[in-house]
């Protein structure tokens, strides 16, 4: 009798067990907002035993391939706008909810050409600490009675609103050890507070015991631009300030003109690196407005549009993306962009915005003989399969300069179209 207790215990858990394994594995597969283009298809494998019930909250959005789905769930957006898609267990059970967001069907041109990128931060960011010996003999740390934290952001002294470390200078030097009222953010948060500068026993100059940074600069890649509105995406990732690790906010920045003098290969726990020169003499490609995680975006200039690869492509979304042979384009020599092969090995399903979303591997010989595989300043690299642009190059593995992750083409897109105003 016992043995037949523990036995439906067990068939009762394997039953429970079995439609819930199924039903994360669905919930995972879709993001709570996912974007697509009009007029496009979109097949998603699900491939369940199971009902799973389809319910929209607005009709003539979207269609698709039946109320009750097992296998493929076929979504064909049919105009645009937002809706609310619920998939039921059963055709009863609410499990999960995803926003759709319809956009125009569009095609963008992928680049795949360095950039030198300069970025001035929005305020002044406090990148360190340090004690400060007075003329007075005495050891100071003004920054801790004001509560100032390392990555915080100075905005204003006073009333003023201070744009980079020599205005900061000048106003602590004019006010001579006088209180000074300071607003910082930290994070999302506005702190106002107040710091008393203090003389410096070395230069007599007065200071605030803090190490701080306005700007930045690097090469990157250019993914691609809109022909349409001239919005461009690069780097595939954020920049972030070296010490701190935090996303740097825009005040301005520029793309300019490289070209690349050398290459550093990757090895087995030793990145590699692109060398380039910007071309400093020659006019900005464009304007940075926006720094996210998901590469940094702008307006390009219009005077260099045609000089750009000029072949518009179309977007492949996020489940348009499969595992196997796709390609890249980078410039890796000179200023001259080329193809190079590489594998889509794994296609990671995400739930929100980063750029880990495929894992990919070098396979061409050309690349793997110049670089190694993937190295730095590649990032942004365009990736390419099915006559669509799917993604960009991000990030490559320490262990494995062969492999590296790539980002959605989706989720830069939607940053892109951010800039461009489109919501």
């Amino acid at each position: 009798m016992r043995s037949e207790n523990i036995g439906y215990i067990i068939l009762v858990l394997v039953l429970i067990a079995v439609p819930v394994t199924i039903a994360l594995q669905i919930y995972f597969l879709f993001p709570d907002q996912i974007m697509l283009l009009e007029g496009e298809e979109y097949i998603y494998d699900i491939n369940t035993p199971f009902n799973i019930g389809v319910q929209v909250d607005k009709s003539g959005v979207l269609s698709f391939n039946g109320d009750i789905i097992k296998d493929d769930f076929v979504i064909k957006p049919e105009k645009l706008g937002n809706c609310n898609v619920n998939l039921k267990l059963f055709g009863i059970i609410p499990f999960r909810s995803v926003t759709v967001n319809v956009v125009p069907k569009m095609s963008v041109v992928p680049c795949g050409n360095t950039v030198g990128v300069k970025l001035y931060t929005d305020g002044i960011l406090v990148i360190g600490t340090s004690e400060i010996s007075g003329v007075d003999g005495k050891k100071h740390e003004p920054w801790k009675e004001a509560g100032i934290k390392e990555g915080d952001i100075i905005e204003l002294l006073g009333s003023k609103r201070v744009k980079n470390i020599e205005e900061l200078t000048e106003i602590v030097n004019k006010n001579k050890g006088n209180r000074l009222e300071i607003t910082i953010r930290r994070k999302e948060k506005r702190i106002k507070t107040s710091i008393v500068p203090v003389k410096s026993s070395e230069d007599k100059q007065y200071k605030l015991g803090l190490w701080v940074r306005d700007s930045t600069a690097g090469i990157g890649t250019l993914t691609f631009y809109s022909p349409d509105t001239n919005v461009f995406g690069a780097l595939g990732h954020g920049i972030t300030d070296v010490d701190t690790g935090q996303l740097l906010t825009v005040a301005e920045g520029d793309i300019l003109k490289s070209s690349i003098v050398s290459v550093k290969k990757g090895e087995k726990g030793k990145p590699g690196e692109l060398k380039g020169i910007f071309m400093q003499d020659e006019p900005s490609l464009g304007k940075i407005t926006e720094n996210s995680d998901c590469g940094i975006f702008g307006l390009l200039s219009s005077a260099h549009m045609d000089k750009l690869y000029s072949n518009a492509m179309p977007i492949g979304m996020r489940s348009q993306v499969k595992e196997g042979p796709a390609y890249i384009l980078s410039n890796v020599q000179g200023e001259k962009i080329e193809k190079f092969s590489i594998e889509i090995q794994k296609v990671i399903y995400q739930n929100e915005e980063n750029g880990k979303g495929m894992i990919i591997k070098v396979t061409d010989p050309d690349l793997l003989e110049k670089t190694g595989g993937i190295v730095q300043g590649m990032s942004g690299s365009p990736i390419i399969q099915d006559g669509r642009i799917i993604g960009a190059v991000t990030h490559v593995f320490v262990n494995d300069p062969t492999r590296g992750y790539g980002i959605f083409i989706e989720w830069m897109l939607k940053k892109a179209l951010q800039v461009s105003n489109y919501q």
